[in-house]
């Protein structure tokens, strides 16, 4: 199909070159091969008038004018997208579909063991490519990139459809042979204590406890950071560190290491967990099933429930 003279399969073929910077990378993503993909990035530059993509050294730099077009074609391609797949009523039974999901490693331990069993029963062919949070989340998301972003409500998407997945309270926990933990545990003694704190992956952004303590006790002791959650209870253990963790997490990890805690000693905000997809996807009813089994797997692993 052509409009206005280009072929609307190159809108495609030049999203994947500007992201891939490579002819033979986009090839294999395209499934097709090398001449063709470079023939595809000429009849592009032909059209545009401009070089598109620079050889330097081994890899592809994009000109100013595709960094310009990138954006346009992502949110072009999202629409086109969500219309395609809005097209045919999904039947999870039988779809094949990818989703790929931005989701914390935190999420991921709690809602795998209703999650997966439920997904295996009802979808057994559909795909998740699970993604850990990175700076690039967000514009994944606004550009339709990725299927849906699971985060805190503060760190949500202007714009774009949000709804809750669950609230989250926030514990103590420690180590089950540390003295601390013996008795019930005080203001002083959670601020005496030596922390393990969480930044997140490659964002290098404070967790949700992590914000929220810095305005209260930004002179907390921090011994050890981490960038993902479920590296804090191996590192509890055997020592009088303590750590703030979500109770989900602290309940599902205390099955695996020898862990306790306890609520916290401090008014402590409850944290709103949500989920959001593009905009252009709102009638998308593979993603609103997903959504629905996602909500179903965090009520399930509610501790208040």
């Amino acid at each position: 199909m052509r409009f206005k003279g280009l072929d609307l399969n190159l809108l495609d073929a030049l999203s994947i070159l500007i992201e891939e910077r490579s002819v033979s990378g986009s090839a294999r993503r395209l499934h097709i091969s090398q001449p063709a993909a470079s023939a595809a990035l000429g009849r592009l530059r032909s059209y545009f008038g401009d070089a598109l993509l620079v050889q330097q050294g081994k890899r592809m730099i994009p000109t100013a004018r595709a960094l310009a077009l990138k954006p346009q074609l992502d949110a072009i391609l999202s629409q086109v997208d969500g219309v395609v797949a809005g097209a045919a009523r999904f039947d999870p039974s039988i779809s094949n579909r990818l989703f790929r999901i931005s989701v914390s490693d935190y999420l991921i331990t709690v809602l795998a063991a209703t999650l997966v069993p439920a997904l295996r029963a009802a979808a057994p062919h559909i795909g998740l490519d699970l993604l850990p949070p990175s700076e690039d989340s967000r514009t994944a998301l606004d550009r339709g990139l990725i299927d849906l972003l699971l985060t805190p409500e503060e760190h949500c998407v202007p714009g774009h459809p949000m709804q809750l997945l669950c609230e989250e309270r926030h514990v103590v926990a420690g180590w089950r042979g540390s003295e601390v933990l013996r008795e019930p545990m005080t203001e002083g003694a959670l601020f005496n204590a030596g922390h393990i704190a969480v930044r997140i992956g490659t964002i290098d952004r404070a967790s949700f406890a992590e914000t929220h303590f810095e305005t209260i006790a930004p002179k907390r002791r921090i011994e050890v950071t981490v960038s993902s959650f479920t590296m804090v209870p191996p590192l509890l253990v055997g020592t009088e560190r303590l750590a703030v963790m979500h109770e989900r997490l602290a309940i599902a990890m205390s099955r695996i290491f020898p862990i306790d805690w306890q609520p916290l000693p401090i008014p402590f905000p409850i944290m709103r967990e949500t989920i959001q997809y593009n905009r252009a996807r709102a009638d998308d009813d593979g993603l609103l099933w997903l959504i629905g089994q996602l909500k179903r797997a965090a009520s399930n692993s509610d501790p208040a429930a």
